[in-house]
């Protein structure tokens, strides 16, 4: 097994539990791959990466969850406030406004999908963008509404997402619960009994002819099978050496597909001095996608915490700057919601996804010129020897720990079919 996220633990202990002998080999210092639990405040753990259960009814998660007896809380979209870029909160027009705008913007989007050619969002929404002063507050609510309900929900550009198939995926009914503990303890449920090598890099995986021969910066293990759940962004870089090479056909579903970012940056205050029945506070930015979307932690976990995103353009943009410029820019922001004299912020987390050598990205999206398809090409396995599992092998639920938690099911399953 290479890799200890959840689709690795996954499939490691579905394999283990019907009797084969596994594995799991990861780079990292700690399991969980894009769930990351941060423990840096001992009160208050912090997703890093996955965070929320979308939709908990028929999820697979949500029943991991009830199998700990995790606690969860439950967030809510309506308990939002939306703030204009004078830092001034929407009024009733102001909803009408952006409300109208958003229909418009929808609309080019599905006659686009209705067209014989793909094209990417930004080109599908050409004739709405066209219609607006790039100065007038339309304009900017236009930009807010592609980075907010499409960016940040796939990580990837409006000059990069699909028009035809960005949002082939499909989604499970139900609240948003995130965990009182953090993710993380979702993973070390599924690691309970599992055989772990952590801090191994693998580098090469010689699969033909057998056995299975996986090098890593350290040793070689041999296997029967292997199953490969490196995120799309590795495969992509191409961070792992797979010899024979490829298939062409899989080598080019890999390239297609488009490996996004969404980034973090937690703020710790002594005290909220933000509206505290809201869970959502969402602003209008004049630089497009820059600290559109916060979540606030005072409400469903009584702690004075607010978390900001960036996705796509303004997400890579983040990691190039130093954690002061990024704080600094999140203040401005929320001086201009909330006044300038609010204070400081006693501490700070901020991610730094892309630049992940064992990660190098969020998650995956339907870049132009892919389709859902190639989801299933990208995992075929190779000669019944090497499988392949994660959210970016998953045609319905990509960018999703449940896709990703399913797709190790897949593979086991795959391997389990093989024997007599």
């Amino acid at each position: 097994m290479i890799g200890a996220g959840l689709a690795g633990l996954a499939a490691a202990q579905e394999l283990q539990r019907l009797g084969h002998s596994v594995t799991v080999v990861e780079a990292r210092d700690r399991i969980g791959g894009r769930v990351w639990t941060s423990r840096q405040w001992p009160d208050a753990p912090l997703d890093l990466g996955a965070t929320w259960i979308h939709g908990t009814e028929g999820n697979p998660i949500t029943d991991l969850a009830d199998g700990i007896q995790a606690r969860r809380w439950v967030t809510a979209y309506d308990r939002a406030a939306t703030y204009n870029t004078d830092g001034s909160p929407f009024s009733e027009a102001d909803e009408d406004a952006l409300e109208a705008l958003r229909e418009e913007l929808f609309k080019a989007i599905a006659r686009a999908q209705d067209g014989d050619r793909d094209t990417s969002i930004r080109k599908a929404t050409k004739s709405v963008r066209r219609g607006l002063d790039p100065d007038s507050p339309a304009y900017r609510r236009m930009n807010f509404i592609l980075n907010s309900e499409l960016e940040h929900e796939y990580s990837g550009s409006v000059a990069q997402l699909s028009a035809h198939w960005y949002d082939s995926d499909e989604g499970f009914d139900g609240d948003e619960a995130l965990f009182e503990e953090g993710f993380g303890v979702i993973a070390e449920s599924l690691a309970e009994g599992l055989s772990m090598e952590l801090g191994q890099v693998v580098q090469e995986i010689r699969w033909d002819p057998s056995p299975v021969r996986v090098m890593t910066d350290q040793t070689e293990f041999v296997a029967d099978h292997v199953v490969v759940t490196l995120p799309l962004g590795v495969l992509q870089a191409q961070r792992v050496r797979f010899t024979p090479p490829l298939p062409s056909e899989q080598q080019n579903a890999i390239a297609r597909l488009g490996m996004g970012v969404l980034n973090k940056c937690y703020l710790r205050f002594e005290e909220a001095f933000w509206p505290t029945d809201v869970d959502w506070l969402e602003y209008v930015s004049a630089n497009p996608g820059e600290w559109a979307e916060w979540v606030s932690f005072q409400r469903v976990a009584q702690q004075p915490i607010l978390l900001g995103f960036n996705a796509a353009d303004q997400g890579r943009q983040m990691e190039s700057q130093s954690d002061a410029a990024t704080v600094a820019s999140a203040l401005d922001t929320l001086k201009t919601m909330f006044g300038p004299d609010i204070p400081n912020p006693v501490d700070v987390q901020i991610t730094r996804w892309a630049s992940d050598p064992f990660a190098l990205g969020s998650y995956s999206f339907n870049a132009l010129g892919s389709t859902p398809r190639d989801r299933n090409i990208l995992a075929r396995p190779l000669a019944e020897r090497v499988f392949f599992a994660g959210e970016a092998t998953h045609p319905d639920y990509f960018g999703t720990t449940h896709g990703a938690y399913l797709s190790g099911l897949r593979a086991a399953e795959e391997i389990l079919a093989l024997s007599p």
